[in-house]
Order: structure tokens, then C-alpha cells, then sequence
């Protein structure tokens, strides 16, 4: 036995040390762990849905004033409460901290906060800020979410959202360059205040009665360029832009057929435009005009109503939801129509925030518009010349049959082949001629040609 253990002699081993990578470990792929780090994944898509859910019980709140700038603020209060879910949770329950989220919280929630506190004083500025910085925050956030997101939400959901943001800043500067660079010079006619804000109004040609038109839904001055020139050839006419439109300042007030009629008689007056006018209206300028007529009989010779949206009265008994106590939900719709705008959205239609907005309204108060309109009961017998697309809705030639027996001198004529839009643009000669013989009419003191 002791010679074989002087033989045999127990050598110790040494491990051999690893060397640490030289990347100190930050990006490393691994495996995600099954236990905490597997429930990155929900934390991601919690917190983006979470974030929504906020930012539209925000917009819906009651203390939030259905403005442009408070309703953007609240949205922005939303998601930047969802970001701050997801920093704080990540770190909280993970083995992958998103310490990166933070920071668009910080950034979008000290935005909104500016927004519902001081409103459109600090909106303008925010216009030039947020778009440049936003694309910056987007451009970091990528990065990080590559290098500390372990998890297939980065794929279907961090990243979609990130491209969203980054296309939202680039729309967003380039609505608010574009705006910008609208050339007042290019404007045809002037600016005039009507209180509170400023509407364009153009006048050409020269002669009397003075003809005013009326655009559709939606509708600016430009869409009736092939009416005016040809109706200002026989007399002096005037078209103009509503609130929000074309060259024309929004309005804060309600823009219901009541309130706008009220602005074009205004503006009139300002603009130094004796009447009495012949009025036309297309479309939902039928229902402008209407209440025009209804409000301010002495100031109307003659009509034309272009394919209108007919009147409706109101029924007895019903109320708004004004009336009601409801908050102006409709409001906060417009508002975000106009926030959307402003990020590019409204693009393919060559559509502003402002625009965007002012047509929404225009919709939603629809209803007030035609109750209104159903004032005039009677227009005794001045000139009322009823024109009706023939290719239109098949009801339209009976309510405006209904519309013709206004006047005692009427006239309702349907004009074949023709539609909605084309009688201001393909088809703007019958528009043309039906003004110009109300016109004749009022001239003349005789009965309308039929």
C-alpha cells in the first residue's frame, strides 16, 4: 500500500476561467425566461390598450371642453398614461425593464397638459415643436425597443405603433408647413370681421339686384367658379366662404343655419353690399339661404335653390340633447375630425384641420340646419326658381315640388341627365340661367320664366 501511493499522486484541477463578452451582456440574445420575463408580452399589449381606453374616456370627459386643443390634450393625457404602464409594470414584474417608455410618457403628457391648460394660446406653437421632436423620440424609441425588447410584441405591436408615430410627425409638419405657406395673396377677395372672427367674401361684376350664392356641405367659394364669372357678366355677385373654410377664420360659435345666416347677413353689411340680394343655395346652402329668407325677409328679392336638402319641421315635443343636459358630444367629435386633420389625414381630400372640422359640424348639426330652414312658410310672390338634378334621388322632385309652392312666382324644373354636382360644374348653365332669370325677374317686376 505505501508503494502505491508514493506512486499515485492526486494533482488538483483548475478550472479554466470564461472570458466575459465584450459586450458586457446588453445584446445578448437569449431565450425569454418562461417565468417573469414571459409576461412582457401582456405588459406591452396591456399598456398600449390601456392607454387608448384612457385617452378616450378622457376625450368623453365632462371637464374637458369640446375644443380642438383641450380634446388633443386629453388624447395625448392618454397615451401617455399607457407608456408610463408600460415603464412602470416592466420593471415592476420582468426581467425586461422598459425604462425607456418614460420618456414618451413625459413628453406626451406634459404636451397635453399645456393643451387642456392654456388651449389654443400654446396650440400654434406646439404646431412647429411637436413634429420635429416627435420624429426625434420615435427615431430613439426604435432603438431601444430593438435592443431591450425580448418579446414577438415588439414586432406585432411596438413597432407598428412607432411607425404610426413617425408617420403622424411627418403628416403633422407637413400640414402645419403647408398651412402656413397657404399665399394670402392668391386670395380674391377680402377678410371681414363679422365678431369673433373673419370670413372671406368676393364681389365681381356690377348691376343689380346683387347675387349672392351660397356653397354646398362642405363647399368654399371655388367650387362655384364656373357660376360666378358667367352670373357676373349680367350683374354684381358675391360669394364668400363660411366659417372654417377656403380663406375663411373658424368660428367658436355653433354653426347651425341660424348662426350662419346670421354671419352672411353681417358680413354684408360690413362689406358694404346693399340688398336686396337674390340668394342661391346649393345643396345644404338651400337651407342657409331658407333661413337667410326667413330671418331677414326685407333683405331677399329673389331665390334659387339648387338641387337643396329639403327642410324638415320639428316635431313636436322633441328636444336636443342640449336640451337635455347632455354635453356637446358632437363637439368632441368635430374636435378630433380636426386633430386627425392636422396630422394628414385629411390629405387625399385636400382637406385643412380647419375644413376637416367645419364639415364635420356642418353634419352633426344637420338636423338644427333643416328644422331652421322650415321657418320660411312663405315667400309671398317673389322670384323662387327650384332646380332638381334628374339623375338624383328619386323623392327629391316632391319635396322640392313642396318647395316651389313658397312663392306664388315659382318655377320647379328638373333638369335631365344632370346631378348633385355636376349643376355647379358640368352642368352649371342651367344654375346659371335659372339666376339669371330670377334676376330678370326682380329687374322687370315679372313673373319668373317658367
Amino acid at each position: 500500500m505505501h508503494g502505491i501511493e508514493s506512486i499515485v499522486t492526486i494533482t488538483p484541477t483548475t478550472p479554466t476561467p470564461i472570458p466575459a463578452p465584450k459586450d458586457g451582456g446588453r445584446d445578448r440574445p437569449s431565450s425569454p425566461d418562461p417565468g417573469a420575463g414571459g409576461h412582457i408580452g401582456w405588459i406591452v399589449a396591456g399598456s398600449l390598450a390601456g392607454g387608448l381606453v384612457a385617452a378616450l374616456l378622457l376625450v368623453a370627459a365632462p371637464f374637458i371642453p369640446p375644443e380642438e386643443s383641450a380634446v388633443t390634450g386629453a388624447v395625448l393625457c392618454g397615451f401617455a398614461l399607457g407608456w408610463a404602464m408600460l415603464a412602470v409594470l416592466s420593471v415592476r414584474f420582468t426581467d425586461q425593464p422598459q425604462r425607456w417608455a418614460a420618456a414618451p410618457a413625459l413628453f406626451m403628457g406634459l404636451g397635453g397638459l399645456l393643451l387642456v391648460a392654456f388651449g389654443s394660446s400654446v396650440h400654434g406653437v406646439l404646431n412647429w415643436v411637436w413634429p420635429p421632436a416627435l420624429l426625434g423620440l420615435v427615431v430613439w424609441m426604435a432603438v431601444r425597443v430593438h435592443r431591450q425588447l425580448r418579446s414577438r410584441s415588439r414586432r406585432w405591436l411596438l413597432y407598428p405603433v412607432i411607425a404610426m408615430l413617425a408617420l403622424a410627425a411627418v403628416g403633422a409638419g407637413y400640414e402645419t408647413v403647408r398651412e402656413a405657406a397657404d399665399p394670402r395673396a392668391c386670395m380674391p377677395g377680402q377678410l371681414i370681421d363679422v365678431g369673433g372672427h373673419s370670413l372671406h367674401l368676393s364681389c365681381t361684376g356690377s348691376g343689380s339686384p346683387t347675387v349672392v350664392l351660397e356653397p354646398g356641405a362642405g363647399g368654399m367659394s371655388a367650387d362655384l367658379g364656373r357660376i360666378t364669372p358667367a352670373v357676373a357678366r349680367d350683374t354684381r355677385v358675391c360669394v364668400y366662404d363660411r366659417a372654417g373654410r377656403g380663406w375663411s377664420e373658424p368660428a367658436n360659435t355653433p354653426q347651425d343655419g341660424t348662426q350662419i345666416a346670421a354671419d352672411l347677413h353681417t358680413l354684408l353689411e360690413a362689406g358694404n353690399v346693399p340688398g336686396p340680394y337674390v340668394l342661391a343655395g346649393h345643396s345644404f346652402g338651400g337651407l342657409y339661404v331658407l333661413t337667410f329668407a326667413a330671418r331677414y325677409p326685407d333683405d331677399v328679392a329673389g331665390m334659387v335653390l339648387v338641387d337643396s336638402t329639403a327642410p324638415r319641421a320639428a316635431e313636436r315635443g322633441a328636444t336636443s340633447p342640449s336640451d337635455a343636459g347632455y354635453y356637446d358630444i358632437l363637439g368632441r367629435v368635430s374636435a378630433l375630425g380636426s386633430t386627425s386633420a392636422r396630422l394628414g389625414v385629411g390629405r387625399p381630400f385636400a382637406a385643412t384641420a380647419n375644413e376637416t372640422r367645419s364639415t364635420i359640424e356642418e353634419y352633426v348639426r344637420a338636423n338644427a340646419s333643416m328644422e331652421q330652414a322650415a321657418s320660411l312658410g312663405d315667400f309671398a310672390d317673389k322670384p323662387l326658381v327650384v332646380l332638381t338634378a334628374g339623375s338624383g334621388m328619386a323623392d327629391s322632385s316632391a319635396a322640392h315640388d313642396a318647395l316651389a309652392t313658397l312663392s306664388t312666382n315659382s318655377a320647379h324644373r328638373v333638369i335631365d341627365g344632370a346631378t348633385h354636382t355636376s349643376l355647379i360644374s358640368e352642368d352649371a348653365d342651367a344654375t346659371t340661367q335659372a339666376i339669371l332669370d330670377v334676376v330678370t325677374s326682380v329687374r322687370n317686376a315679372e313673373p319668373v320664366v317658367r
